[in-house]
């Protein structure tokens, strides 16, 4: 199997196990998303979800949350990975985005990632989410699965970026990419499935017979 009817197969089997797919982190608006988005680095999207409430109580805009203090921040997100860095991050993009932009998200992936804590992913997340505009973000799950369907070589997050821009339509991206950590949550974990065992990863490869060493990138 060529690798774009592999591609044409994943759309396939994705679309149909995933026909809706809602944006796992919980949010309001595009600023909430960006926090939101942010913390999500090293944490599971249900830990983030269960503390980001009392934190959007707090600060529900760039403005009410440029008002907290670090410590503020830091006391509703201190069960999180990397906290005390996010807490500093979290207020100075408060602060940044009303010095810079008007208390408004940018929509543009060269002012969002000039953001504290918002790399390229993040950007990605939230242009594709909160604005509409197509982006392929690749987090690990994505990575991983991109290069155990064959779709991409697994150098690196920026080049399984490019490879799946260049498989899929752009009108697909949005969509497909949260079909993708779905299914990689479900079906094609990290530990659960090694390339051979998931029922994608055997249709698209029947006949691999060894397991797949999958890059830790």
């Amino acid at each position: 199997m060529r690798k774009g009817e592999r591609a044409a197969l994943v759309m396939q089997r994705l679309e149909q196990h995933y026909p809706e797919v809602p944006v796992p982190l919980d949010h309001s608006d595009p600023f909430t998303l960006l926090v939101a988005v942010l913390l999500s680095a090293q944490c599971t999207d249900k830990k983030v979800n269960e503390v980001t409430p009392a934190l959007f109580k707090d600060g529900p805009n760039p403005a009410a949350m440029a008002a907290l203090s670090e410590a503020i921040i830091l006391t509703h997100i201190r069960q999180l990975g990397l906290a005390r860095t996010k807490a500093a991050h979290v207020k100075r993009l408060a602060e940044l985005l009303i010095e810079r932009h008007g208390g408004q998200v940018p929509k543009s992936f060269t002012a969002l990632e000039a953001l504290p804590g918002v790399g390229h992913k993040t950007a990605s997340v939230v242009m594709a989410q909160a604005f509409g505009v197509p982006a392929f973000p690749v987090d690990t799950h994505i990575h991983r699965l991109a290069q155990r369907w064959g779709l991409s070589s697994g150098e690196n997050v920026a080049r399984t970026e490019t490879d799946l821009k260049r498989l899929f339509p752009m009108e697909a991206w949005n969509k497909l990419h949260l079909q993708i950590i779905f299914y990689g949550r479900e079906f094609c974990t990290a530990r659960g499935c090694n390339g051979m065992l998931c029922p994608l990863c055997k249709e698209l490869f029947p006949n691999r017979r060894k397991p797949l060493l999958t890059s830790k990138a």
